[in-house]
């Protein structure tokens, strides 16, 4: 596919990394670094979706330095992740998290219908719910941690974060003054799903975060976007319960749909600073430090300018290759660095190879484990 290709030309020249050729099916893991029951996987999703023309093109790279010059020397990059489900963030989200493309209403408050990653991991490895987080943008996704799948279904979940919720629920009223940080979703602003399930509540900031509502309070005003709230929120998490499988789904990208480039611009911009911050968290904290393995994607594109039937960098509505075709990076323990893959691989393949990494079965997932990083 073109742009897989031209994005492998793109990140040659522009980050100086050496495309694997010979050793592309060798396997990159580096045995015995750290016993398998301490790796631990964090997974961010670039929510919103970026087209290459403002990322890894030669006039967009000026967008994306630290995962350009940083994050990518560090990690293997796969040039060509394909979405073939739904173009919606909620059901793209679950997708990605079920290893099977759900078909969902994107506008509801509904679990997956498949098994979720998080249930594989818990109910395979007997992890306490302690062991799972997920940390979401809006109230849309609080039911993305746990499905109501029969062998699963409640009480093997993630526990779910709603950085939004609880800012919404603290402010109570003074929320005026969190205005920009209480958006709850950019595509449908009239969509306004019932909350339900295991959502963490505001009560338990003291208890589980060690954070005050007047401390976290505070915090949020010193921030200037949702994303950078629910960043906040996950290093608390990986410093007071050091969960082994977090995921952290960003959004603030999304705001493209209000047809604002240059708020598109800020936010590409901001994700890739709070992936570069992440990164040096995942560095800093002992738990984590050496046996970690970031991956990052986006759940999929936007349109492209040139498809008469959509709205460019606004709406991803067409399904042409530019809305579909994304990549992603992996990187940290078990992970070859400066590798570069050009081969197709499915946005449903990482929880198999998240399975085959960690050691459970994701035995109702569609999609199959990359072997490059197996």
């Amino acid at each position: 596919m073109q742009l897989g290709r031209t994005r492998r030309d793109f990140l040659r020249s522009a980050a100086g990394v050496a495309l694997s050729t010979a050793l592309m099916g060798a396997s990159p893991l580096v045995r015995g670094v750290r016993a398998a029951k301490k790796r631990k996987v964090i997974v961010i999703t670039f929510g919103g979706g970026a087209r290459d023309q403002e990322t890894f093109a030669p006039q967009g790279q000026e967008n994306i330095p630290h995962l350009l010059h940083e994050l990518i020397p560090q990690s293997s990059f796969f040039t060509q992740v394909v979405n073939q489900g739904i173009l919606g963030h909620y059901v793209a989200t679950a997708s990605l998290a079920t290893g099977v493309y759900e078909t969902l209403n994107n506008f509801s408050s509904l679990p997956p219908e498949h098994p979720t990653v998080f249930e594989y991991f818990r109910k395979d490895l007997n992890r306490p719910s302690s062991d799972a987080w997920v940390v979401a943008p809006s109230n849309g996704f609080n039911r993305i941690g746990e499905s109501e799948y029969r062998s699963y279904g409640q009480g093997l979940g993630a526990r779910v974060v709603l950085p939004k919720h609880l800012l919404n629920a603290a402010a109570s009223g003074s929320a005026a003054d969190y205005q920009h940080l209480l958006r709850d979703n950019y595509e449908n602003p009239l969509y306004t799903p019932q909350l339900a399930g295991g959502e963490f509540e505001l009560q338990q900031l003291q208890m589980i975060l060690k954070l005050s509502v007047d401390d976290f309070k505070a915090h949020a005003l010193t921030v200037s976007s949702p994303d950078e709230l629910s960043m906040y929120i996950a290093r608390r998490l990986m410093q007071q319960e050091s969960p082994s499988l977090l995921w952290i789904t960003m959004h603030d990208i999304d705001i493209a749909h209000a047809g604002a480039y240059s708020l598109y611009i800020d936010a590409i911009q901001r994700t890739d600073r709070l992936c570069a911050e992440l990164w040096k968290t995942v560095q800093s904290e002992p738990e984590y430090e050496g046996n970690t393995t970031l991956f990052i994607l986006p759940d999929f594109g936007r349109d492209a300018d040139e498809d008469s039937g959509g709205n460019g960098f606004q709406h991803h509505r067409t399904g042409d290759a530019a809305s579909r075709t994304t990549w992603m990076m992996a990187l940290g323990a078990g992970v070859r660095e400066g590798a570069i893959y050009d081969h197709p691989m499915q946005s449903i393949d990482l929880v198999p190879t998240l399975g085959a990494m960690m050691g459970f079965s994701p035995s109702l997932a569609q999609g199959r484990p990359i072997k490059e990083l197996i």
